[in-house]
């Protein structure tokens, strides 16, 4: 049964999707983040999210929307990352082992292209949104409930077999995703919408405590920092978030306080020490291999760590940092190039911010700008300590920053009739100059 209302309702999704792209690319997202497909039973296996992928692509094409694509520097960055990761991957020290990671970096970011090129509008790029927040806030909601009912003494987990399944994963997804649930309800008219997502802001604060996961605890704090520092009501925020982590850390079992006090002793402590080894060997492969180096998650392989550092291989595995595991399979150049995305997608936010007292911008596009600025930055903080540099989510909220990019730079250019009136102008001051010289006693 459960297969059968699957497969209908992803059809019909293709069916709209053939007339209208976007349709295909909110289906493709869901997919991604969702991964509805592994919780069935009957179509696990099927691939699913391949035909979505190339139903999307080939309508992207045939209805001309291909043709309005635009260029940013967000967008060439992504582009030129790509191009290296080929590169890198020809250079790959295990091409066997890294091509099906090559391969699915690749299918992530064309998607991540496409997303920054379909959000066009307001109802596309808040449709994307929430799409991005249910499909995380989904398991937040259900790994609250878990939380709560066993009284945090099992550790909160993502869906079996995805990139979120580590609870380390699943923890700074969630917090990720706490800056876009409030611009969603900073966006929301209805009151019981508003409702519903403070609900799961909270339920998604309960689910990060009950995942176990310090470097998801880290992102926490660090967001509500973060948050604190830039609201207004300073005073109001501080009490909600005491209000909402005194009692629930309260209830937590003595073996979670134990963990994360280990935090403030991290040299002593086993897990945190092995990912110091894995660093270091991404990071003397990087030597080894400055340019492409050792092709991605080729680390994993003890042969070719053992040719970096035989002491170390014998119990490194994952980098465990999105920005070693680059390094580590790309070389310093690709390195460069993700660190440039990053901070390309930062400053536009920032600089969107910014813009809100000097252009007459709509309030949502200054609004998204604030609050996925920081969820980039809580991600960043957080992806520091997980290898989910391939992860679709945060790769969307950079997309959406593309996206925003180009509305905002489009608004800031006249177009159309303003462009005719402003270029009529122009030709009509020249020539009423013109004529002032011409009648001017010193040019005789």
């Amino acid at each position: 049964m459960r297969d059968a209302i699957l497969l209908t309702f992803t059809a019909a999704c293709l069916v709209i999707a053939l007339r209208r792209p976007f349709a295909g690319l909110l289906t493709w997202a869901w997919f991604t983040l969702m991964t509805p497909h592994q919780a069935a039973f009957g179509v696990y296996g099927i691939p699913l999210n391949v035909i979505i992928a190339g139903v999307t692509i080939a309508s992207y094409i045939i209805s001309g929307e291909v043709t309005k694509f635009r260029f940013n520097l967000i967008t060439s960055l992504i582009i030129l990352f790509a191009g290296w990761l080929t590169i890198a991957q020809i250079f790959s020290l295990d091409a066997a082992n890294s091509a099906p990671y090559f391969d699915r970096f690749i299918k992530t970011l064309l998607f991540i292209i496409l997303c920054a090129q379909m959000a066009s509008g307001k109802l596309r790029f808040n449709a994307l949104v929430w799409t991005v927040v249910a499909s995380i806030g989904f398991f937040a909601a259900k790994g609250a409930a878990f939380t709560m009912a066993t009284l945090g003494q099992y550790r909160v987990q993502g869906l079996e077999n995805t990139v979120l399944e580590d609870n380390n994963h699943f923890g700074i997804a969630v917090a990720s995703i706490l800056p876009l649930i409030l611009y969603l309800r900073a966006e929301a008219a209805n009151p019981w919408i508003k409702r519903g997502l403070l609900a799961l802001f909270c339920l998604s604060i309960i689910a990060i405590v009950g995942t176990h996961s310090r470097g998801a605890f880290i992102a926490l704090v660090f967001f509500g920092g973060f948050f604190w520092m830039r609201a207004k009501h300073k005073f109001t925020i501080l009490a909600g978030l005491l209000l909402l982590l005194a009692p629930t850390i309260a209830f937590m079992p003595g073996k979670w306080s134990e963990r994360m006090m280990t935090i403030g002793e991290a040299t002593q402590d086993d897990s945190f020490m092995g990912r110091v080894d894995a660093w270091v060997i991404n990071w003397k492969l990087a030597q080894a291999h400055p340019a492409t180096g050792a092709g991605l998650r080729n680390s994993y392989q003890k042969e070719v760590a053992q040719s970096v550092d035989i002491d170390r291989a014998e119990t490194a595995k994952a980098a465990h940092s999105i920005y070693f595991e680059i390094l580590g399979g790309s070389g310093f150049i690709g390195l460069i190039i993700y660190l440039s995305i990053f901070a390309s997608a930062f400053f536009s936010t920032w600089g969107i911010s910014l813009s809100r007292s000097k252009h007459s911008l709509e309030p949502w596009k200054w609004r998204f700008a604030y609050y996925a600025q920081m969820s980039l930055v809580v991600f960043a903080v957080g992806g520091a300590s997980t290898s989910m540099e391939m992860w679709d989510g945060y790769l969307i909220v950079i997309a959406l920053i593309a996206a925003l990019t180009n509305m905002t730079t489009a608004e800031n250019k006249p177009t159309g009739f303003a462009l005719a009136t402003a270029r009529g102008r122009n030709w009509r001051g020249r020539k009423r100059l013109q004529k002032i010289l011409n009648d001017s006693p010193e040019t005789t």
